[in-house]
């Protein structure tokens, strides 16, 4: 356990003393705070002269400020902090020499692994939890109006899905800086996988849809439906789908389901509608607790690849 300390409080004091981390954390900032800004604006200008609606203060998170809500600039851009902190975490120190004189010291590995990924850890929740404090103290100045409890508590739970799902890029750029020596090779392929799970995973997942069902349209309602599942079931092997999902439906009180539904006649309509009113926050909870499950159990098991190989490795290789 003195192990892991040591090497949490090394790690946190390269982190916090390095440009890049200063860096990364002022441009994250900045761009949120501008969003945030600009969606507060919109929200305000659109609410003028009309009674706020119950959950207003949540709308800073999915209203878009610059093309985009904050929400989709994290589920997007929030991979690049986890892959930007871990890129080098092993093979960085392996290539200057210090990981083998690290190692002649009473630390044990594991300690080493742990301790770095840790500190990553800890990082990703200092700048989430950073940019969720700017966002309400923007959002107060904005549209002032002071959060609920119900909404504290689903910025909460959005604020440790954020975490998880940064954390599982951080986990495999640790991997990567295992595998491979060379430190661009290793970004090269983080980012390689970013980009992979980000754009080819949706349009691999719409055209395999569309080839088992290539009738599917109007004239035939359950083919539509069949490539919609179809399609919805591929892009979940993506983590950004799962955090997107999960948290669009967490952080948006109207929202009922993860699952793009399908309207077929004014029946459907009439039907939701009726069914229009905000679910709970245990609700909301359980309509994508599978998809939270799911994105802490690929976090936890790319984290464990990486310990297994880092352990397996022979001490004369480092």
């Amino acid at each position: 356990m003195n192990g892991i300390k040591v090497i949490f409080k090394k790690e946190l004091s390269d982190h916090f003393s390095s440009y890049r981390f200063l860096l990364l954390f002022a441009m994250i900032v900045m761009v949120s705070l501008v969003t945030v800004y600009m969606a507060g604006m919109g929200i305000t200008k659109d609410l003028e002269g009309v009674a706020k609606p119950k959950f207003v203060f949540l709308m800073l998170f999915t209203s878009s400020g610059m093309q985009f809500s904050l929400v989709q600039f994290v589920a997007f851009f929030g991979p690049l902090i986890g892959l930007i902190l871990g890129f080098d975490t092993i093979n960085r120190e392996r290539n200057e020499g210090t990981l083998s004189k690290l190692l002649s010291q009473p630390i044990y590995r594991d300690a080493v692994i742990n301790g770095k990924f840790l500190a990553g850890v800890f990082i990703i929740t200092v700048i989430m939890a950073s940019v969720m404090l700017f966002i309400s103290a923007m959002g107060l100045m904005t549209i002032g109006v002071i959060p609920g409890i119900e909404e504290v508590w689903r910025m909460f739970i959005y604020l440790v899905i954020s975490i998880f799902y940064i954390s599982f890029w951080l986990g495999l750029a640790i991997l990567f800086s295992i595998l491979f020596r060379n430190v661009a090779t290793s970004a090269l392929a983080a980012m390689a996988m970013w980009i992979f799970f980000s754009f080819f995973v949706s349009i691999g997942a719409n055209a395999f849809a569309s080839a088992l069902t290539p009738d599917a349209g109007e004239s035939d309602p359950e083919s539509a439906i069949r490539r919609a599942r179809i399609e919805k079931a591929l892009s979940l092997t993506s983590p950004m789908e799962l955090y997107t999902d999960s948290t669009a439906t967490i952080i948006d009180p109207m929202r009922r389901t993860p699952r793009s539904f399908i309207q077929m006649g004014f029946m459907e309509q009439l039907s939701m509608a009726r069914f229009s009113g905000p679910l709970s926050l245990g609700q909301s909870v359980l309509v994508v607790l599978p998809y939270i499950i799911s994105l802490m159990a690929i976090t936890v098991l790319c984290f464990a690849i990486s310990y297994a190989v880092f352990m397996r490795q022979e001490i004369r290789s480092l």
